[in-house]
Parts: structure tokens; sequence; C-alpha cells
């Protein structure tokens, strides 16, 4: 007997059939809980689900007593319960290193685009306000030879200082855990305490993941230490700053600009002053959502999902102890 699958949302065709080669497929259009009553009878029969954006609670597993692996579109999972899923036997896949050139791509775009004003002066010409040269007070800021200060020196973030350092002569400093002296001698990283990081980082560019210690990460007394003409990145996960601090240093020029790919809440609610501010260029969640990209981390929950079935090791395992 085949085993069983729920897909949340759309993936290719291709795609699709190749998993329907070999499991029982059911799916479930992007706008459908997973937990709705109408899908319980899916559930109690499923044993891997695959998706983006997944809704995963405890009582959803309750509903699911043959699931055997979840398989996220996506390399966070902070809305997945890990502990849970691993007490349970269940494997969590995602799918890291498949994204990691794109969100670099992502997250340069905003330094150079906070820097030069892009947006800002994009829109002023569209007003057709372009009635002669600019002068001082619509001019942006370097980018070549400054000081890039990465909050977090993961996959993601070793990309972006690698185009910071090998493409811009940028000075890279860095803040995390452990040491990364291959990525020292490599790019001539420095490894620095956070504080010192933003007080002589002329960008800031955070990447960590959203954990319980990272949560909020980046507050008021951050900003405070950072340079006046300091420009801060986020493509990590909003609630890694504290956002209120942020609007207000932000209009108090306690920092100069801000390039956001991220939020605490998603979409942004129309009270949000961030997307109004010409000092912000706001980003709509976009870090990976390029059609080869998202085609690619497709591929892999794909891959993922039918290895684990198929009682191999998944190529991407978050909870390493659920293989057995």
């Amino acid at each position: 007997m085949k085993k069983r699958l729920v897909i949340q949302g759309r993936l290719s065709d291709a795609q699709q059939a190749e998993l329907s080669d070999v499991f029982e497929v059911d799916v479930l259009p992007k706008t459908t809980a997973l937990d709705a009553p109408e899908n319980r009878a899916l559930l109690a029969e499923a044993h891997g689900i695959i998706g983006s954006g997944l809704a995963i609670t405890p009582q959803l597993l309750d509903a699911a007593p043959n699931l055997q692996v979840i398989a996220t579109i996506s390399v966070g999972y902070d809305n997945i319960p890990v502990d849970e899923l691993t007490k349970r036997g269940i494997m969590l896949c995602n799918t890291p290193d498949v994204l990691t050139e794109t969100t670099a791509d992502t997250g340069f775009a905003l330094i150079m685009a906070a820097a030069r004003r892009v947006v800002e002066l994009a829109e002023w010409v569209k007003a057709d306000k372009w009635q002669a040269s600019i002068g001082p007070a619509l001019f942006g800021s370097d980018v070549h030879g400054k000081t890039l200060g990465m909050v977090g020196f993961g996959r993601i973030g070793q990309a972006v200082a690698r185009r910071g350092a090998l493409g811009f002569g940028m000075q890279v400093l860095y803040s995390n855990a452990s040491p990364k002296p291959d990525l020292e001698s490599e790019l001539g990283a420095q490894r620095r305490e956070l504080n010192e990081l933003l007080a002589d980082a002329d960008f800031v560019c955070v990447t960590v993941p959203l954990t319980a210690e990272t949560e909020r990460l980046i507050g008021a007394d951050e900003f405070a230490q950072m340079k006046p003409t300091g420009i801060f990145i986020n493509i990590a996960r909003g609630k890694v700053v504290d956002e209120t601090a942020l609007i207000h240093a932000l209009e108090n020029s306690v920092i100069q600009a801000a390039g956001l790919d991220v939020f605490e809440k998603e979409p942004l609610p129309d009270s949000s002053p961030l997307p109004k501010m010409p000092n912000v260029v706001a980003l709509p969640h976009i870090g990976s959502a390029t059609h080869e990209t998202r085609d690619a981390m497709a591929q892999r929950a794909v891959d993922n999902i039918r290895l684990a079935l198929q009682g191999e090791r998944p190529i991407s395992l978050v909870n390493e102890e659920t293989y057995r």
C-alpha cells in the first residue's frame, strides 16, 4: 500500500507527478488551513506533509497519528515545534543551501538601495520632480570601502560578506557564536562582540535565525550604539528586531536608513509607518523569491520527503535524532 502525502500549496506539475508516482497525494490550496475540519480525514491517514508556511501545532499532530515526516519549503522553521516533532519521532526537513546566494543578493540589493536612496529618488523622478541637477540634500552614501557588520555569520551572512569584501572592498566585521577562521583568512573578516560591531560598522546586516535567544536582539540600546550615518539591514526574521525601537531610531536620526525584507507582522499592517518613510526600503519578504530558487527549494523538499518515506536519510534533516 502506498504511503499518503498532504501537499499544501502548489508544486510544479513535474514535482507533483514525481511524488504521485510513488505516493498517494492529496493537494490542499495554499489558503486552506491544514487543521481545518474538512482536512481531518486526510491528516488521519497522512504519512508526510510538504509545503511552505506550514502552521504545525501539537493539536494538528494529534490528528495525524501516522505522520513520519514534515518537509518545509524554507530554511527557517520557527513556526514549527521541533521538540514536539522529535518527541513523537517525526522528521523535520528544510531547504538550506539552495537559497543562500539568492537571499544574499537580496541583502546586498538592500544595502545598495538604502545607501544610494534608490527607491526614494526613483519615486522622485516618477513624480516629475527632476527639474535640475540634484544637490547635497539628495545625495546618498558610498558602499565601496565601507565597513560591513554581519550579525550572524552562517551561510547567508557569509555570502553577503563575500559580496561586500570581494566585490566592494568592504572591511567585514562579524558577530557569531563561534569563530570562522577560514572566512577570516579568505575575506579579512574580524570577529567582534556585538556592541563593538555596532559602533564600528557603517552597515549592520542581520542574518541570525529566530530563536528564544535572538528574539528582539536588536532594540533601542543597539540602535543607539550605531553610527548616526549607519544603515541597518534585516534579512533574518522581523522578530529579531524591536520594530518600535527601529521606527524611533529612523524618525529621530539615531541611524540614517534601513533596508528591510522582514517585519514583525507580515504583510505589514496599514498602520505601520515603515513603508511610508523616505529613509526606508521595504520589501515584501522576497529573500528567496526568484523562479529559479523557489523551484530549487521545492525540489529539495520533494527529495527530502521522498527519501524519508522510503526509509533513506533526507538531504536536509533538522532533527537528526529522529532518523533511525
